[in-house]
């Protein structure tokens, strides 16, 4: 039996909000101009906690139990060491974050969602990375279809242009939309979109898929100046506006189709 609740809120509807909280990194490594991420809708700041891993930084909402955000520096040379890098598999809840503001196993169990990842196992280089992104704290409840199917389809063609062009900065995360938002567990947020930001530095382009987290969804691109209205999240916060408002050519994201699908 699926176990989901509504939840009103307003903690992710609003943006109209004007304020930016500066964002300081203890691993700048993982964001383009080592800057991290700001936080224009002051609403999304409640209860945060910045962590970094070897792969990959994020932050994470009490609230939401779930990540605002991950960050990637991807290479050429990192994804090569990733290919055949062994899946961990193995999720858990994440000592980092406190007990009454993480996800747990059994929010999870029975919801009829995937734990889908943001920072995806297919970018870890090495064992200490792979199990690190299997920590509930870079899970969102994702719809099977979508997590097994368009945005499996996003995480490839990001690495494929990665290998393309040499390296790229992704920023990845949920986004939280309209007066009533799912809840599985009784304590983790369903997400109404999800979002896969990218940055070419040689380049100096950048772009975002959106998708929709329901079944039948489809990936669109946008700006990030658009990413930013509907987020609430200034991603790439040392990009110049003009570099905001011209959208970057993605790679059309390919469904494989695979028996049973991933595991969740």
């Amino acid at each position: 039996m699926m176990k989901r609740t509504f939840v009103t809120t307003l903690l992710f509807g609003l943006f109209s909000m004007t304020t930016v909280f500066a964002a300081r990194t203890s691993c700048p490594e993982h964001f383009a101009n080592g800057q991290a991420p700001n936080l224009i809708n002051q609403k999304l700041s409640a209860k945060t906690k910045d962590v970094c891993y070897t792969g990959f930084a994020l932050k994470h909402s009490g609230i939401t139990r779930t990540p605002i955000y991950s960050a990637e520096h991807l290479t050429r040379d990192r994804l090569a060491m990733a290919k055949g890098m062994k899946r961990t598999s193995k999720f858990y809840p994440d000592p980092n974050i406190p007990a009454s503001e993480r996800a747990e196993l059994r929010h999870y169990a029975r919801s009829g969602y995937d734990r889908g990842h943001v920072a995806p196992s297919g970018d870890m280089f090495d064992q200490q990375s792979q199990q690190e992104c299997f920590s509930l704290a870079n899970m969102i409840p994702q719809e099977p279809s979508v997590n097994r199917g368009i945005w499996e389809g996003i995480e490839s063609a990001t690495r494929k242009l990665t290998n393309d062009r040499g390296e790229l900065f992704v920023v990845t995360g949920p986004i939280y939309s309209g007066g009533n938002v799912q809840q599985i567990g009784g304590a983790v947020m369903v997400s109404t979109q999800v979002y896969k930001a990218i940055y070419d530095p040689k380049r100096n382009e950048a772009g975002a898929y959106l998708v929709g987290n329901a079944e039948g969804a489809q990936a669109q691109t946008i700006t990030i100046a658009e990413l930013e209205k509907v987020s609430g999240i200034s991603v790439f916060p040392s990009i110049s506006s003009k570099v905001k408002d011209n959208g970057m050519r993605l790679p059309e994201p390919k469904e494989r189709k695979r028996r049973g699908g991933r595991k969740i």
